[in-house]
């Protein structure tokens, strides 16, 4: 990615935003509701671990602090278990219809290409009818209209393509 094609904040549709790492604050802002979807720095800041935290913890995957969802979350060449990355998925498009009449909701990552757009992605083609439905290659088609930047990690990718039934 070259230097025009920094994501700091961008609307994808009205009341959602998708950003990278220097779009992420952590104190509550009237009208904001933020998803950290990045293990590093923000889950291990809300949670307080460095390194890995135990898989029995019970904020292992998710950290929710008032209008805040940190999420344990990294951006992986092999595909995402679905075991770990499902409940992630239904939480943050539940805090997202939660939050979204009444607040804007950010979602960011490190970068801003991979695990924030495509759970924005998620949000638009199975909550909102956005984008297509009918499958992951549709949605990520029509999604890249509103968003050319999204280049999902290959992980994301064949996670997205391999359960997209099973999300909802």
């Amino acid at each position: 990615m070259g230097e025009a094609d920094i994501i700091h904040i961008i609307k994808v549709c009205d009341k959602l935003f998708v950003g990278d790492e220097s779009a992420c604050f952590y104190e509550d802002r009237p009208n904001w509701a933020v998803i950290h979807a990045c293990k590093h720095p923000c889950h291990q800041r809300a949670v307080g671990y460095k390194g890995n935290l135990d898989k029995n913890h019970p904020s292992y995957l998710i950290s929710e602090k008032g209008s805040h969802l940190f999420l344990n979350m990294v951006d992986m060449e092999t595909p995402l278990s679905h075991e770990f990355t499902e409940p992630i998925v239904s939480k943050v498009l539940d805090f997202i219809d939660k939050n979204i009449e009444s607040n804007s909701v950010l979602i960011h990552c490190n970068q801003g290409y991979s695990r924030s757009p495509a759970l924005a992605l998620l949000f638009l083609a199975k909550r909102r009818d956005v984008i297509s439905n009918k499958s992951y290659q549709e949605a990520k088609n029509d999604f890249l209209k509103i968003f050319p930047q999204y280049s999902p990690g290959r992980g994301i990718d064949t996670y997205l393509d391999q359960f997209w039934d099973e999300l909802s």
